[in-house]
């Protein structure tokens, strides 16, 4: 049996662990496995122009996306919003919502999410059924 590695307090690049992801790459800063916290999660995600975290819900838990830099448009059910550096939007548990990089460079931010751990799917895509399939054409 192998000893479990020593939870971090500290983070750095060192430390950190990344992620691929189709919408950008994810800078996990603490979960489970890195910092022992089981209530929150944190991701920095670095999403290039044109790339967007389509509609998706997180059936157990709720977030907030904080911008770093760069310029998102945000849905958070039904509403959208033009969010830039220092702006949050707070996503209840189970409301459907997506990021879009509406800028001409990087989008920056930060993903606090809780709890840190789930019994059911972490996160249900809903990109491709309406009405959000269609949400953004109806919008413009």
């Amino acid at each position: 049996m192998s000893e479990s590695p020593v939870p971090l307090r500290f983070v750095t690049e060192q430390e950190m662990q990344v992620e691929q992801l189709p919408w950008g790459p994810h800078e996990w800063l603490s979960r489970p496995e890195l910092t022992e916290a089981d209530k929150l999660l944190l991701v920095r995600v670095k999403m290039p122009v044109g790339e967007a975290h389509k509609f998706h819900r997180h059936p157990e838990m709720e977030e907030i996306i904080y911008v770093l830099s760069g310029t998102a448009e945000q849905w958070v059910d039904r509403e959208k919003r033009i969010l830039t550096t220092g702006q949050i939007a707070h996503i209840p548990r189970d409301v459907v919502h997506g990021t879009y990089n509406a800028g001409e460079g990087t989008l920056e931010f930060l993903a606090i999410l809780s709890p840190a751990k789930c019994e059911g799917p972490v996160l249900v895509d809903l990109s491709e059924e309406e009405p959000w399939k269609s949400m953004r054409d109806r919008s413009k």
